[in-house]
Parts: structure tokens; C-alpha cells; sequence
């Protein structure tokens, strides 16, 4: 682990020491939700995959990640803003029959996605009837100034006209969990989507606690599930001496810890209480863990290349792609069409290309 990282890591600690103890309920709805543990155990799969830098094996749906839970998935779009080190897919499952949207997390080589991470500074919602609601400007920023969305919003639109208006799921892990959030309440608010579900994985905290009410009435289908003593989930920090100005989470938690010793440990999946902020979950353990945000369900999580941001593509697929003036990629195809067959003058050769 590089110096930079032990920094994040000591500073991340020192601030843990003042967020303990109790908080502000967050006003819900009475919806009722039950926690599936196959549909978690499918999405993680899903969150894990578009870590994948190879976006030749990704597209065609071909990656290692991809052969288990995910098999017959439906890729429609793939969007990489390399000028902001960002990755997101949107296609359809045949189990859950659903649109599935899922965004990278961060990268741990990438500084200059950790810096992202860093910037707490709120910032202002700005969607009709979210008064006072507060966000982490970086993550909302990540989901809505960039390449991201409106790609994500087409595929999305040419997704319902061939398959209908089925179910939408917005997943990710770390950041990729905050920019799902910001997408599944987008969908709600803005597009009127009436059939939004969110799981995350190891998402931080993304905005306040009026934010974090609004959110729960806005999308009650939303899952954070965190593990054991991950760092991301207690960031930015939770201070319950100034309950309108901390960063605050929304409901509902399900909490991934082990019990027991040696040879007999259990693993329990919690559901934490409507607060969003349990003192019983992740909240009554030190987040001190970056091993527990790299594995959950154990599925592995991240990237597969140490360089920061490197991406790789078959030539033939890359000459198809569609690049803007700033040289971010969208590889795009019609729902429910034969997989892109690479040009065998290509030789299966595969070329890097490095956003740094």
C-alpha cells in the first residue's frame, strides 16, 4: 500500500474518533421491503464486473465475471469518460428481468479518483421539492456533469422501447454505489420512473440528513448493504452533534459481519433499523477495514489493472466505437442483437490506452 493511501487511511481514523453515538432518525414512509439475499448476491456480480478494464471481454459480455449469476445478460451500452476516470453499462437480465444499471467504484490507483473522494464540500440538489437537501458535490458532480447520464439515460430509453416498462436496478460498490443512488433518485424525480430499485455496495455517505429523508420517501426500494468493518460506509463522517449539517445515510442498511471463532464462524446479513444511521450495524464497529470494502458476498471487488485508469480494446471494436472531442467512449448496440463479432484481421490483439 503506497504512502498516499496510508495517509487517506491515518486521517480517515483520527476522524472516526469524534462520529460516534446516536443521530436524527430520518422521517419514512411506512413502505414495506423485504431484503433478498439472491437478488444481492446477483448484483454484486454486476457491481464487480465494470471494474473490468478489458471493455472488448466486458461489451461482449465474455469476462471472467461475467459466467456465473449474470449469464444471458443483455449488454446495451458502455460508457467510459476517461476524462474523469469513470465507467458505467446499462443492458437487461434475464433473472431479475430487469434493466440493470451498474457504475464503477473507485479505483484505489487512481488519485485522482481518491481526491474525488476527498472533496466533502455539499452542494445544493436542486430538484423540485428537495429544499435544504445537501450533497457530496463530487459524487453528484461524477453522476451528473460528465459523460455518464446522458448516455446512461439513452440506453435506457431504447432498453423500455424493445423490452417494455420493466423494472430498473441501479447498483455500483464505493463511489460507483453513490453516483446508483444519484441515478435511481434522477430516474424518479426527473424522468418519472415509477419501477426504481438501488442496491449498493460499500457506498460512502452522500448527502445530509434532509437529503437522506427525501431520498427514502423519493426511492424506498433502496439497499446499502455494508461489511463488516468496511472504511467507505462511515465516510465523509458522521458527527451527531450537528445533525443538520453532518453527511447522513439513508435506509436501508443490511450489515454483512462473522461470528464466532476459529473453525466455526457464521456469517449474518443484518437488517439495521429506517434511521439509516443504526448504531447496531456498521455504525457500533471502528470502519477501519479496506480489505472488507474489496470483497463482499465474496465476490471481489475492483479493478484487475494496477495502472491507473488503463483500458484495453480490441482494435476492430475500438475503430467502432463512438468517441467525443474529450476522447470518451461509448460502445453501443441495439437491445437483443447478435454480440459484435471482432474482425479476425484484428488477430485477437488487444490495444492499452492509458488515462492518467
Amino acid at each position: 500500500m503506497g504512502k498516499t493511501t496510508w495517509l487517506i487511511l491515518v486521517t480517515f481514523l483520527c476522524l472516526f474518533a469524534f462520529s460516534n453515538g446516536r443521530g436524527l432518525k430520518v422521517r419514512q414512509k411506512n413502505h414495506p421491503y423485504k431484503y433478498n439475499h439472491t437478488l444481492a448476491t446477483t448484483l454484486v456480480e454486476y457491481a464487480s464486473a465494470v471494474y473490468l478494464s478489458d471493455l472488448t471481454e466486458l461489451f461482449t459480455w465474455t469476462c471472467a465475471r461475467c459466467d456465473d449469476l449474470t449469464k444471458g445478460f443483455d449488454m446495451i451500452e458502455l460508457v467510459v469518460d476517461v476524462e474523469h476516470c469513470l465507467q458505467a453499462f446499462v443492458g437487461v437480465a434475464e433473472d431479475p428481468h430487469a434493466i440493470i444499471i451498474a457504475f464503477r467504484g473507485t479505483n484505489e490507483h487512481s488519485l485522482q479518483n481518491w481526491i474525488e473522494d476527498l472533496y466533502w464540500k455539499q452542494h445544493d440538489i436542486n430538484y423540485p421539492g428537495m429544499d435544504d437537501a445537501m450533497v457530496h458535490r463530487g459524487f453528484y458532480t461524477a453522476y451528473h456533469n460528465t459523460t455518464i447520464r446522458p448516455a446512461i439515460l439513452d440506453a435506457i430509453d431504447r432498453a423500455k422501447k424493445f423490452y417494455g416498462d420493466i423494472q430498473i436496478i441501479a447498483t455500483g460498490h464505493s463511489m460507483g454505489g453513490a453516483m446508483a443512488s444519484f441515478c435511481g433518485l434522477d430516474l424518479t424525480v426527473n424522468k418519472n420512473e415509477k419501477n426504481v430499485q438501488v442496491m449498493t455496495f460499500g457506498q460512502p455517505r452522500v448527502g445530509n440528513a434532509v437529503f437522506a429523508s427525501l431520498y427514502s420517501e423519493l426511492v424506498p426500494c433502496t439497499v446499502r448493504v455494508t461489511n463488516d468493518h468496511d472504511i467507505v460506509p462511515h465516510l465523509p463522517p458522521y458527527y451527531y452533534y450537528l445533525p443538520q449539517k453532518t453527511y447522513h445515510h439513508f435506509p436501508r442498511e443490511v450489515w454483512l459481519y462473522n461470528i464466532g471463532l476459529g473453525s466455526l464462524v457464521y456469517s449474518v446479513e443484518k437488517i439495521c433499523d429506517e434511521s439509516g444511521e443504526d448504531p447496531d450495524c456498521s455504525r457500533s464497529v471502528t470502519g477501519n477495514s479496506i480489505a472488507d470494502h474489496l470483497v463482499y458476498y465474496g465476490v471481489d471487488m475492483g479493478s484487475d489493472e494496477p495502472s491507473s485508469c488503463r483500458i484495453v480494446m480490441d482494435p476492430y471494436l475500438q475503430s467502432a466505437s463512438i468517441k467525443d472531442s474529450r476522447g470518451n467512449i461509448i460502445l453501443s448496440k441495439d437491445p437483443a442483437t447478435p454480440l459484435i463479432k471482432l474482425s479476425r484481421e484484428s488477430g485477437n490483439q488487444k490495444n492499452p490506452i492509458n488515462v492518467d
